[in-house]
């Protein structure tokens, strides 16, 4: 059995599973990830969500507040290979999609890429639409953005 915990960004499970999606990436992507790795910084504030299978951290999800100030940026969100298609993923998107809510915001956005076709497809069957590509992520043929009404 899965449970979800909210935390921040200083958990050291947080950290771990951090480690893991940034191997992940690098596999995908190569050194273009450290393109992308500048933005994944500034978390200090982020809320973070933690699934565990007992004792083990096996996912985990954040969100920050980002501009206009009822928004959030869905971030690093990973499970564990061992526990994907098991519903880990919806799980800790829908735990952070209601703990946006109960701060306030009604916007939900993200930026996937090309080379996580699985990631793309959650985002879809959870409700999220293509948007353009926003700040950093304009005018990069490998981004993929994302977007939620969560009012």
């Amino acid at each position: 059995m899965t449970s979800l915990i909210r935390s921040t960004a200083d958990d050291a499970a947080f950290k771990t599973l951090i480690s893991q999606l940034d191997y992940d990436l690098l596999q995908r992507y190569g050194p273009k990830q450290s393109q992308y790795d500048v933005h994944n910084t500034g978390l200090q504030e982020a809320r973070v969500v933690l699934a565990f299978n007992g004792n083990e951290p096996v996912g985990c999800a954040c969100y920050k507040i980002v501009e206009p100030a009822d928004s959030v940026e869905i971030k690093r969100m990973y499970v564990q290979p061992a526990y994907r298609r098991s519903g880990v993923a919806q799980q800790l998107l829908a735990q952070l999609e209601a703990w946006a809510k109960e701060e306030g915001h009604h916007i939900a956005v993200l930026q996937t890429a090309i080379k996580q076709p699985e990631s793309i497809a959650l985002y879809q069957r959870c409700g999220y639409k293509s948007i353009p590509c926003y700040g950093v992520y304009v005018g990069d043929d490998d981004s993929v953005c994302m977007g939620k009404d969560l009012a």
